[in-house]
């Protein structure tokens, strides 16, 4: 069995860091980078492309709102092809500072709000999978397992992949549990370890309030702003390692 590590980095903004991008990347075999719309600056993602292409790491671009006081995990409300457009500039921009650093950009993964939105508004997932499609070179799509990014990417005969959350706590419809809810961040590792271990020989995931679902995924995330983020993102890898699972990046 062969599935990737990945976890959202570089977003940072100036002299604020958020989480420990080297340690993080030292564990990860895909990474999502930040654009500069919920996080990030030019010499933010400069440093973290360049320590992402120095250990080989696999890297995609992580768009999201333009909401730095909210970190894009608030809806703005914009019509879709603004946000198509919107995207479009946040990639564009990652794609530039990768060129100057010696990374390859290979993919997109909708941040925050933006993802949980395209999850279920299949207007919305299909301006980001046209702006995604429109880009040089031929980017895929990294989506939240079971969605409306997934369906509109393969409408549209884009690449596409899907991930599970170690970290975060699903509802019965398959979708996150919000993050103001009690137990949406799930911290323990040991916990999280487990279940992802799990998860990968029923191919079933634990919800609340119901029987686990079934859900596909190529790809699990550890955000880097979770609490122990890269302790926990080790003892993940370790765990799978023992259970003869290959950690390897989805695009190769």
């Amino acid at each position: 069995m062969k599935i990737d590590l990945n976890s959202d980095l570089g977003e940072g903004f100036g002299p604020w860091e958020m989480g420990d991008d080297a340690a993080m990347l030292d564990v990860v075999t895909s990474a999502n980078i930040a654009c500069g719309g919920h996080a990030s600056d030019p010499e933010t993602m400069f440093a973290t492309l360049s320590m992402a292409a120095a250990r080989g790491v696999v890297v995609g671009a992580h768009p999201g709102y333009n909401d730095r006081e909210g970190f894009g995990r608030r809806v703005i409300p914009m019509a879709p092809t603004e946000i198509g457009r919107m995207v479009a500039a946040q990639v564009g921009a990652l794609a530039g500072v990768a060129a100057l650093a010696g990374a390859e950009l290979r993919y997109v993964k909708p941040h925050g709000a933006l993802a949980n939105l395209a999850a279920d508004d299949r207007a919305v997932a299909d301006a980001i999978v046209a702006s995604v499609a429109a880009q040089p070179g031929s980017l895929a799509v990294l989506a939240i397992s079971g969605t409306e990014l997934e369906h509109a990417a393969r409408a549209a005969n884009v690449e596409v992949f899907s991930e599970i959350f170690a970290d975060r706590a699903y509802l019965p419809t398959g979708r996150l549990v919000p993050r103001s809810r009690p137990g949406a961040v799930l911290e323990d590792a040991e916990a999280v370890a487990s279940r992802l271990v799990d998860f990968l020989k029923s191919g079933r995931m634990p919800v609340q309030g119901g029987a686990a679902i079934p859900l596909a995924a190529q790809s699990i995330c550890v955000h880097g702003d979770t609490k122990g983020a890269v302790e926990m993102a080790r003892l993940v890898r370790a765990r799978l390692k023992e259970e003869g699972v290959n950690l390897a990046p989805f695009l190769t």
